[in-house]
């Protein structure tokens, strides 16, 4: 009688874990929040989540206003389209270097992760190139998967 108690207690505390378990992974994929947009690493991570969200008109002004900038158009066209793919890729901001009016944002990049944050396994760690403007950092260049191959190139 006691080991039918004993087994019942780690059968219904194992089905209290996985519950637990599904709803902060649920709350986490949902619970994206912007941050502040005054810093290059503020700007990356806002980013990456509007495009995460699907949020493709914000994704754009986070754009720096350069010569050969794409147009709003073939923007959502590449992420519509699978240009960029985004299914199971994140990044984590590592560092930040600002020198004038440019910065460096160094991230790595993040494969089979639930959210854009964090989980998977890391892989290369690369550079995102900001430039100031008149109206705060705006990106020039982001690693692959969160930008497209001929975005800004010479036409």
């Amino acid at each position: 009688m006691k080991q039918d108690k004993f087994l019942t207690g780690i059968l219904i505390g194992i089905a209290v874990l996985v519950v637990l378990a599904l709803v902060v992974f649920f709350l986490r994929k949902d619970g994206l929040q912007y941050g502040a947009e005054d810093t290059p690493e503020g700007v990356v991570r806002n980013y990456v989540i509007a495009l995460h969200k699907g949020e493709y008109d914000r994704a754009y002004t986070y754009l720096a206003n350069l010569p050969n900038k794409p147009a709003v158009e073939k923007f959502r066209q590449d992420i519509g389209n699978g240009s960029v793919n985004l299914a199971a890729a994140g990044i984590e901001i590592l560092k930040t270097d600002i020198s004038g009016e440019t910065a460096y944002v160094s991230v790595a990049m993040v494969y089979g992760s639930s959210d854009p944050f964090s989980g998977g396994y890391s892989g290369n760690t690369t550079t995102a190139l900001l430039v100031k403007q008149s109206d705060g950092w705006k990106i020039k260049e982001m690693p692959s998967p969160y930008w497209g191959y001929d975005w800004y190139q010479g036409q």
